[in-house]
């Protein structure tokens, strides 16, 4: 796993967004579009707001989400209020480049819709060009949340946790859906990460996040998260 340390959260939100600006325009030109898919969390929204003032070719850009809770349009639980007060209402993307997860559907119906959706832009098997994920401190990434079936499905790449995670089911990308993006970027910033980052990092399958695959990850961490500062990186 390739690894950055940044001395702070707004440092790291930066520097993760000049690598999706780079890792948009290497996609761009070798195959004319760019598939992203985000996760919630405050510093992914601030890595939003960054990534908007870059030079990018928005017209070309897919934008997906890796989990989300099931609550009303607009609500402040959602991840998608959040991406799209970060960084669609500062950028023009088409809105049929706009793909946010039908949580209020039937279950079943609106993750098999999604996956489709996802098949339709990134091929059969999806192949995202890039997975933005984060780490709980509970070692949970996307909603594959410890205990929960939904880290057992392999057959799909979109579903739904069985039970809800701090008072909402959620829909998420899968292990094998994730698995094949070309590039996982991770952000953890914040106390209280120390011992999960070592086991991410070690690649410790008993939490969730070391069960991602590692050889086309990046990780961007801040001081804070218990990983010492690299004097290349402040």
């Amino acid at each position: 796993m390739e690894l950055h340390v940044l001395p702070d959260r707004m440092q790291l939100a930066r520097a993760a967004a000049l690598r999706l600006t780079a890792l948009a325009a290497e996609s761009m030109r070798a195959r004319g579009t760019f598939s992203l898919a985000l996760s919630g969390g405050s510093t992914p929204w601030a890595m939003l707001e960054v990534l908007a003032s870059q030079e990018i070719d928005w017209s070309r850009v897919h934008v997906f989400q890796v989990d989300e809770r099931a609550a009303p349009d607009g609500d402040e639980l959602r991840n998608w209020t959040h991406v799209t007060r970060s960084l669609l209402d500062r950028v023009s993307i088409p809105e049929r480049n706009l793909h946010p997860m039908p949580v209020l559907e039937a279950p079943e119906a609106g993750a098999h819709g999604y996956a489709s959706r996802l098949a339709d832009v990134a091929g059969t098997p999806p192949i995202l060009d890039c997975v933005q994920l984060g780490l709980g401190d509970d070692g949970h990434t996307a909603s594959l949340v410890p205990g929960d079936p939904i880290l057992d499905v392999t057959d799909r790449d979109v579903a739904w946790t069985a039970e809800p995670y701090k008072g909402t089911r959620r829909m998420s990308l899968t292990f094998p859906c994730i698995d094949r993006a070309r590039t996982v970027l991770w952000l953890v910033a914040g106390a209280g990460k120390e011992d999960m980052v070592r086991r991410l990092t070690h690649g410790d399958r008993t939490i969730p996040g070391g069960c991602v695959h590692a050889d086309r990850a990046v990780l961007f961490a801040d001081a804070a998260a218990g990983v010492e500062v690299d004097a290349a990186d402040a």
